[in-house]
């Protein structure tokens, strides 16, 4: 398990300030205190957007950067520790890395890029020429390359450079892998199929991973949890269907994926259901400890933010008689998006976001009724 424990790292300030202007030694904040564990043999990533911290985060765990405060430790090993000045070098840290670009070394054929590592190995450290064979083979077989195993590096594909560092990684059996962006360089369709190619490598091998992405679609389809990061701060972590349900601020519901806001007050909680006022009348939520949203105190008079996905609303040109919560309005654009239709519909004096199957396409101008189940909304901090 790795478990990383108040980590601060802060860097010089970007811009030179003018003596006297009050700006000069300033400091830049890149990690604020970020605390979190991962269990062995699951994927945790890192998401958010540039400049959130998380490939600092990254580079500290891999000893690539010297944080300011904090611990790191893996299993029984302390890698970090500024306290009692500890620093385990990189090259001892026996963890595995694949960088954004793949470095792939061209002067080498696939499999020599797998031994590579293996075969500069001080004497003492280094497995003999059969093991080394072995692992390479192994590794070859699980990536797909082992057709490849002769041909030069320059050779492959972008997917199948991706793998090749990957594989290249992995030969040293670390304890940890860790992965900065490693798709970001390949197209899209590519990058859609090594997600899923990535996630059953990770899966096969019992692999221990930190992977590092801005990409939320990629971070939900690959993730057994996720950090959401925000300014060097961790926001929120949780599996992926809790993050995108359940988001816990703003800055969640807003990064990962889309969200219709309606600001509120509580007016009552009873049970499993909180009433929340709007300007637009009064709607439900329900969950499951009868609060949605975990920072949100369930007394009425507080102020909090509805978080609705446009998924979770449903657009009828009829009124329901059962639903719950409902809002006329009316159709002001419509989008096809090949398997979906995106609805932009006026409700009031704001504008909500629905997405529906195409079959439920309905002409700009109609007067529709919305509605959403009291169980799909969630409720956010104000502010």
């Amino acid at each position: 398990m790795l478990i990383v424990d108040n980590l601060v790292k802060s860097y010089g300030s970007a811009a030179r300030g003018r003596r006297g202007s009050g700006t000069e030694g300033a400091r830049v904040h890149a990690v604020g205190g970020a605390s979190f564990e991962v269990r062995d043999g699951e994927l945790f990533t890192l998401l958010g957007p540039s400049g959130c911290g998380k490939t600092t985060t990254l580079r500290s765990v891999a000893g690539l950067e010297m944080p300011d405060r904090g611990r790191i430790t893996l299993s029984d090993r302390v890698l970090f520790d500024a306290v009692r000045r500890v620093s385990v070098p990189a090259n001892r840290r026996a963890l595995g890395m694949v960088f954004q670009s793949y470095a792939i070394w061209p002067h080498m054929t696939v499999a020599k890029n797998v031994s590579f590592p293996l075969d500069v190995l001080p004497r003492g450290r280094r497995p003999g020429r059969s093991e080394i064979g072995e692992r390479v083979a192994r590794l070859l077989e699980v990536t797909e390359l082992s057709a490849y195993a002769s041909r030069p590096a320059t050779k492959l594909s972008g997917g199948q450079q991706q793998r090749l560092a990957l594989a290249r990684a992995l030969v040293v059996q670390p304890e940890l892998l860790l992965l900065d962006e490693p798709l970001s360089n390949l197209d899209a369709k590519l990058r859609e199929s090594m997600r899923f190619e990535l996630k059953r490598l990770q899966r096969e091998l019992g692999l221990t991973a930190v992977y590092v992405t801005h990409d939320q679609s990629e971070a939900l389809v690959m993730s057994s949890r996720i950090a959401v990061m925000n300014e060097g701060a961790i926001e929120q972590i949780g599996s992926p269907r809790e993050i995108y349900t359940r988001p816990a601020t703003k800055f969640v519901a807003e990064f990962i994926g889309t969200s219709n806001f309606v600001a509120g007050v509580v007016s009552s909680v009873r049970g499993y259901e909180v009433a929340v006022d709007t300007p637009d009348g009064r709607l439900v939520c329900r969950t499951e400890s009868g609060t949605s949203g975990p920072a949100v105190p369930p007394g009425s008079g507080t102020d909090v933010l509805l978080s609705i996905r446009p998924e979770a609303l449903d657009i009828a040109t009829e009124e329901s008689a059962e639903a719950v919560n409902q809002w006329k309005g009316e159709v002001l654009t419509r989008a096809y998006l090949g398997d979906a239709v995106d609805h932009v519909v006026r409700v009031g004096k704001r504008e909500m976001r629905i997405r529906c199957h195409p079959t439920r396409s309905i002409e700009p101008g109609t007067a529709v009724h919305l509605s959403v189940d009291p169980s799909k909304v969630t409720l956010v901090p104000a502010g």
